[in-house]
């Protein structure tokens, strides 16, 4: 009798979990239905790109930006008031034949282009959320995956507790509007789906606590969030290093994009080969004076659009800090380092052709003009898995390379 009475308790708990688990996967169902519908928005037009995005082409007043309470009744601005002056003109360079670089595309854009009017969003998969760790985290970076370059934090063991590394230049010092650095693009190995690797461009306000302010931009290769092995542009922005506000492209409300031409998150083709064609981008981020928003170019003629003003608190006024290099996450244990490869995969001292660069970086200063940087420095935390070295031309301004192949014998 006793036997009995244990195993149908024993049942009972069984259908009690099964029956809880189907529930939560039901929810689960629901909550990211719910998502994506919040995300994709009715297109008047779909692309299918070769590599397998669904490029939607959204009215530019549907967006997600305006899921944003304070966005209800804001006014579309078509272009910026002012544009930083002084710009390095990248057609009228005088680069050497050995150093000649490539224009460059979106792999989309082989197979249409959007209306007026509208705007191209890459449109998330259900497969897209469900890699992430949870709905509510998808699209966003992990916390502390901004370098520190001089001891800022209290305790130093924590840039290596989150196990992102950097290759990096920077400044720091002054009051920076904006920031601009033309990045070739390469297609570097991800040993783990869960790691990845990026370049990009830093602009920071804050402390590296709980209130730092970051806008960021670049191009980058993550598993995790694509679900492939692509190099793509991207952009990240948060208000309180990367706890609650901000995400990735257009993945969350925040950044208004005004181009039909550019998607974000898209594919981009061609990239670099060792020993072969170089293929780079320009990207320009700065500070309108006039209506204070923070506006972003891709190229010499692509504005993208903006973030607005009123996301932020340090950079509602301006920057302390601005970062340019490459970033990658070692998910590995005990001391041992991924072969995940930052920029080419090889270290700076290969120079043009083999290892990856970042050349004509300039700052915007409070009257609007981009000058050259001062007092540059550099930081890396590993300088044997990857490594910078920076330089300067009357070609190529202030640049670097920067990069490495991570684990080999020097790198353990």
């Amino acid at each position: 009798m006793r036997g009995r009475a244990l195993l149908m308790v024993f049942l009972l708990s069984l259908m009690y979990v099964v029956c809880g688990a189907r529930l939560g996967s039901e929810r689960q169902k629901l909550e990211i239905e719910k998502h994506l519908n919040r995300l994709n928005k009715k297109p008047v037009k779909s692309i299918e790109s070769p590599d397998g995005d669904i490029i939607d082409c959204v009215h530019i007043s549907h967006q997600p930006a305006f899921d944003h309470p304070y966005l209800k009744d804001h006014k579309i601005l078509t272009r910026p008031e002012y544009h930083p002056e002084g710009l390095f003109d990248d057609n009228k360079v005088s680069v050497k034949p050995k150093e000649r670089t490539n224009p460059i595309n979106q792999l989309w854009h082989l197979n249409g282009k959007c209306p007026e009017g509208t705007i191209p969003i890459r449109r998330t998969k259900k497969d897209d959320v469900l890699r992430a760790s949870s709905v509510k985290r998808y699209g966003k970076k992990k916390h502390r995956s901004i370098p520190i370059p001089q001891p800022k934090s209290a305790d130093p063991d924590l840039i290596n507790e989150s196990g992102h590394q950097h290759a990096i230049a920077y400044v720091e010092g002054d009051k920076y509007y904006g920031a601009k650095a033309t990045i070739n693009v390469w297609e570097p190995k991800i040993q783990q789906p869960n790691e990845f690797s990026l370049s990009q461009l830093w602009i920071l306000g804050g402390s590296f606590g709980q209130d730092l302010n970051s806008i960021e931009a670049g191009w980058q290769v993550s598993p995790d969030l694509y679900g492939d092995n692509n190099t793509r542009l991207f952009t990240y922005w948060t208000s309180d290093a990367y706890q609650a506000t901000g995400c990735y492209n257009l993945l969350c409300s925040g950044f208004i994009q005004i181009n039909g031409d550019i998607a974000m998150g898209a594919s981009i083709s061609p990239i670099s080969a060792y020993r072969n064609s170089q293929y780079d981008i320009s990207i320009l981020v700065w500070k309108d004076p006039t209506e204070g928003h923070w506006w972003m170019q891709f190229g010499s003629e692509h504005v993208l659009g903006y973030w607005p003003s009123f996301l932020f608190s340090y950079l509602a006024d301006s920057a302390s800090m601005i970062e340019w290099g490459g970033e990658v996450v070692n998910s590995e244990a005990d001391g041992h380092h991924t072969s995940t490869q930052m920029g080419s995969g090889h270290f700076p001292e290969e120079g043009f052709g083999k290892s990856s660069y970042f050349r004509n970086i300039q700052v915007v200063d409070g009257s609007n003009n981009l000058k050259a940087p001062k007092g540059i420095g550099t930081f890396t935390e590993q300088s044997n898995c990857y490594d910078v070295q920076t330089g300067s031309n009357g070609d190529w301004g202030h640049y670097f390379y920067y990069g490495g192949p991570g684990k080999s014998p020097n790198c353990p």
